[in-house]
């Protein structure tokens, strides 16, 4: 559960001084996206949902509310999936490049992210991190989401060749 404000705010340097831009993502960043999701150490990666078609798809269901972080090179320095099913809201695939953690990017895209979903009438929002992602647990504790323990999570693969590829 998010119990912030809901104000962007940083860990470090400000995103002015860094010149990072977040704004909604489009299909045209998925190159970029892509390039910074293979940087990101443990990240994984399906066949056909992360593929530009299974991206785009989900860009159209779910407008505007995904972000991407640029810097002043344009390159994408961040970025995080995220929609809704009309009920709740969740978040995928949250990343910033490496260089530029810890300068309050992270936590911007989310503030942005659950923004956009309060704007639809969402009023609760997921996600999953895996347990050995201890930067990534830190980072959702330190700004106030809580893990749930009183329940488990179960899926279904209903296409089995959309396989999951973890970086190393």
């Amino acid at each position: 559960m998010y119990r912030g404000n809901l104000q962007p705010g940083t860990f470090g340097e400000s995103l002015m001084e860094n010149n990072i831009t977040i704004r909604p993502m489009v299909s045209e960043d998925y190159e970029g996206v892509k390039a910074l999701w293979m940087t990101i150490h443990g990240f994984g990666i399906r066949s056909i949902d992360d593929s530009f078609e299974g991206v785009n798809r989900f860009l159209k269901r779910n407008e505007g509310i995904s972000v991407v972080a640029l810097n002043d090179k344009n390159e994408v320095v961040g970025a995080i999936l995220c929609g809704h099913d009309g009920r709740r809201g969740c978040l995928y695939h949250v990343c910033v490049r490496e260089d530029c953690r810890l300068m309050g990017i992270g936590k911007s895209m989310v503030v942005r992210c659950m923004n956009a979903l309060k704007n639809e009438k969402i009023n609760k929002v997921s996600l999953i991190a895996f347990t050995q992602n201890d930067i990534g647990n830190a980072f959702w504790n330190r700004i106030g989401w809580t893990k749930r323990e009183d329940l488990n999570y179960y899926d279904f693969t209903l296409n089995e060749a959309n396989i999951t590829a973890f970086n190393s």
